[in-house]
């Protein structure tokens, strides 16, 4: 399996020097809280699979749904463009975007989406949701994994399930905007990955957080049977109708 042998000290010094955003408002370039987090708290997910439900079977899903699979060697343009339209869109909003090799991650504060307690998305986000969901749609050849997190108040008997019904608002969501339903995925880790420290207001606040993951559909992609680590349930979502 690849990246064995990577030690958590590496993982999270590569971390802190490589997955940088860069500031919409002022253009300076820092470390992404979600990049943190990834390295902090999904640092296991990243090393025995990182797509829900692996890369093989999503992949042959939604290209049995009749979207292609993307060229090698045009991943990287494919992305870059992504990326960039993201970015635009998302820019001023809370929105971070953090690009990892040809995946991109977007960190969503669950504070300007979600009521405290509450899996509904507020209304005034649904702009920026709109055109999320829209960059999606029009490159469609990718996967679309959705988490749901929490801070640690409360405990696991709230926190799992809250995490899980917005990671699965947000899914449906998208899905009723265009996001084709075979390439989304969901889970909710509750408090289980945090990006900072539950002992403050502020750490709280960026704990509570979705995030939106997309990996390129590629060829390659097949050759990776991967399943995501003590996940039975991940699989691909089906559409359950609205």
């Amino acid at each position: 399996m690849r990246n064995l042998k990577i030690t958590a000290a590496a993982m999270l010094a590569l971390t802190a020097t490589t997955a940088c955003v860069t500031d919409p408002n002022t253009g300076e370039q820092r470390v992404s809280r979600a990049a943190i987090g990834a390295g902090l708290g999904g640092l296991g997910g990243l090393l025995a699979g990182d797509v829900l439900g692996g890369r093989r079977d999503r992949t042959e899903k939604i290209v049995g749904a009749g979207i292609g699979a993307i060229a090698g060697g045009a991943i990287g343009g494919y992305m870059d463009r992504q990326e960039q339209a993201l970015r635009r869109q998302t820019a001023g909003t809370g929105v971070e975007v953090t690009r990892d090799g040809d995946d991109l991650l977007l960190n969503i504060p669950s504070g300007i989406t979600f009521d405290t307690n509450s899996y509904a998305i507020q209304p005034q986000f649904r702009t920026t949701l709109d055109q999320v969901a829209q960059t999606l749609s029009q490159y469609n050849q990718t996967m679309v994994d959705v988490y749901g997190h929490t801070d640690s108040t409360g405990g696991d008997q709230i926190n799992i399930p809250l995490s899980e019904n917005r990671a699965r608002s947000v899914a449906d969501y998208l899905t009723t905007r265009g996001v084709q339903s075979a390439r989304l995925a969901t889970r909710g880790f509750g408090s289980s990955q945090p990006v900072a420290s539950n002992d403050t207001v502020d750490g709280r606040a960026q704990n509570r957080r979705v995030e939106i993951k997309i990996v390129p559909v590629s060829d390659n992609n097949a050759q990776d049977d991967r399943p995501y680590p003590d996940d039975r349930n991940a699989r691909p979502r089906r559409d359950r109708g609205y």
